[in-house]
């Protein structure tokens, strides 16, 4: 009677290759040959389904799996849909390897859950998740994007701290998209106006012997009013539509700032150095810019349109200024300097027989 025929299914230990359909020799030297051959590991080692370990080809029946190795202990085959627990900071993220290692594979996600890697985490823990120590907020947008291919960052998460991680695990091709990100940030930041509060910051942390520069800044819209901002240096400013009411302006620098349609009624500009400020449509009603020392200087001041009802501009200098339909009702302009200046108002305007000149 011929013997049994056995045929067998062989895979590589803890790989996540395919199985072998294999017909085994009689001879158990020849077997042994055989699985050798086909991955041409040795010292050999086999293992049954449950882990048991052979000894002998001649234990093997037709039907069974086993799975060879170059000597390392059993690893039963993972697939790569296989669902691993990681521990990260101490907040548990559940994936697949199949995540972790296909969307960036040169990654060191990727080389830490390959099966073929040697290059694994270290310790577990008492649940049996992989340990590893970084911050889990930074972590959870990179599964999300090893996931689906979108970087998502719900608020409060910094790109910044996201990047810092991407860096770490070798995410590149995610790293380009979060630097784009930072410098749009930037940009915005750098392009946004400072606030109330900006502003109230830095007069709290300086001294009262520093001049603060606020030169060339975006203001635009920011409320300022009954502020303390004496001899601060606002060239070139945006202070567009500001909110200055009540603010003491004395000895500022406003030389070419812009201050068209800002409301500074009842402001101090005792003087002020506003030499070609925009100032056109701006309201200041009942402000003061007279100085013991010396009055404003408002050389070339765009005041078209403004209105400057019962304010005191004596011993300004308001040469070759635009005055153009500016509001001067009840205003104070004794030996103010208005040479050049253009006081032209329309047929309602508020000049003539009403100004102290």
């Amino acid at each position: 009677m011929p013997p049994t025929r056995r045929i067998v299914k062989v895979l590589r230990n803890g790989a996540p290759d395919g199985p072998r359909i294999v017909a085994l020799p009689e001879s158990p030297d020849d077997c042994q040959q055989l699985l050798q051959s086909l991955w041409g590991c040795a010292p050999l080692r086999m293992f049954l389904e449950d882990g048991s370990a052979l000894t002998d080809c001649d234990c093997l029946r037709d039907g069974d799996t086993v799975y060879v190795s170059s000597g390392e202990g059993f690893a039963p085959r993972c697939s790569p849909d296989e669902w691993v627990t990681l521990n990260v900071g101490g907040t548990s993220f559940s994936t697949t390897r199949k995540t972790l290692t296909m969307a960036e594979p040169h990654s060191m996600l990727a080389r830490m859950f390959s099966q073929e890697s040697e290059f694994q985490p270290s310790r577990r823990d008492r649940n049996g998740a992989w340990l590893i120590d970084r911050s889990p907020q930074y972590f959870a947008p990179l599964l999300h994007y090893l996931r689906c291919g979108q970087l998502v960052l719900d608020g409060g998460v910094s790109p910044e701290g996201v990047l810092g991680e991407a860096r770490f695990f070798g995410l590149d091709s995610l790293i380009p998209t979060l630097e784009q990100m930072l410098l749009e940030t930037r940009e915005c930041r750098d392009e946004a106006p400072l606030t109330r509060r900006d502003v109230v910051d830095a007069l709290i942390r300086s001294s009262n012997s520093e001049v603060l520069r606020f030169q060339g800044v975006n203001l635009a819209g920011a409320d300022l009013s009954k502020l303390d901002l004496r001899a601060i240096n606002f060239k070139y400013a945006n202070m567009q539509r500001c909110n200055l009411a009540a603010a003491n302006l004395s000895w500022c620098c406003l030389e070419r700032a812009d201050l068209s349609h800002a409301v500074l009624d009842n402001a101090q500009l005792s003087g002020v150095k506003g030499l070609r400020a925009v100032m056109e449509g701006a309201s200041m009603r009942n402000c003061n810019f007279t100085d013991p020392v010396g009055g404003a200087n408002l050389e070339g001041v765009n005041l078209k349109g403004a209105c400057l009802e019962d304010s005191d501009l004596g011993d300004a200098n308001l040469r070759i200024a635009n005055c153009r339909n500016a509001n001067l009702k009840n205003c104070n302009l004794r030996s103010a300097v208005l040479a050049g200046a253009d006081l032209e108002v329309s047929a309602a305007g508020y000049f003539g027989g009403v100004a102290n000149l």
